[in-house]
């Protein structure tokens, strides 16, 4: 049994190997959001945020989803996923509507408009991907990222995220 007055001992720091892995990753974490942000604002006047919500609804039947799927989506909050489809509204990128199965919940549908600008915003953000993350590496290494992305992602929700249809 520990000594209750004995003061509690420092928690292990990281160091040597552990702590370039984790400063590398750190700093991608920092920067590759900002990249695309950046990219995609200048581009086509949306946030990466913004983009993956019209990119989820474009990837959907009908274009529609659920608002508390599209948070889940997006590890996001219902508060600022509905600030963001605000915005996109005004741009009538999307619409919302009660769910006729259910008007508990919100549909998000994703407008003509809304299709056009994932169109047009998609070439430049793939390229940007690319130029940054893709072609620095080779297949394999390309592979074995995907996995250490997915064993991360699960290690912090047990769904492991999105992935593609």
């Amino acid at each position: 049994m520990p000594d209750p007055v004995a003061p509690a001992s420092d928690p292990p720091e990281l160091t040597g190997e552990d702590l370039e892995t984790w400063a590398a990753l750190a700093t991608v974490l920092e920067w590759l959001p900002a990249a695309l942000d950046g990219q995609l604002q200048r581009d086509a006047q949306l946030s990466h945020f913004e983009y993956g919500v019209l990119y989820a609804l474009a990837g959907a039947p009908d274009g529609t989803l659920r608002m508390s799927v599209l948070a889940g989506y997006a590890n996001s909050t219902l508060s600022r996923l509905s600030r963001a489809a605000t915005r996109l509204e005004t741009q009538g990128w999307v619409r919302r509507t009660p769910d006729p199965a259910d008007g508990r919940y919100t549909l998000a549908l994703l407008t003509d408009l809304g299709r056009a600008k994932v169109q047009e915003a998609t070439p430049g953000h793939a390229e940007l991907v690319r130029r940054l993350v893709l072609d620095r590496l080779t297949k394999p290494q390309t592979r074995q990222l995907r996995e250490i992305s997915r064993r991360i992602g699960q290690g912090i929700r047990e769904d492991g995220g999105w992935r593609p249809r």
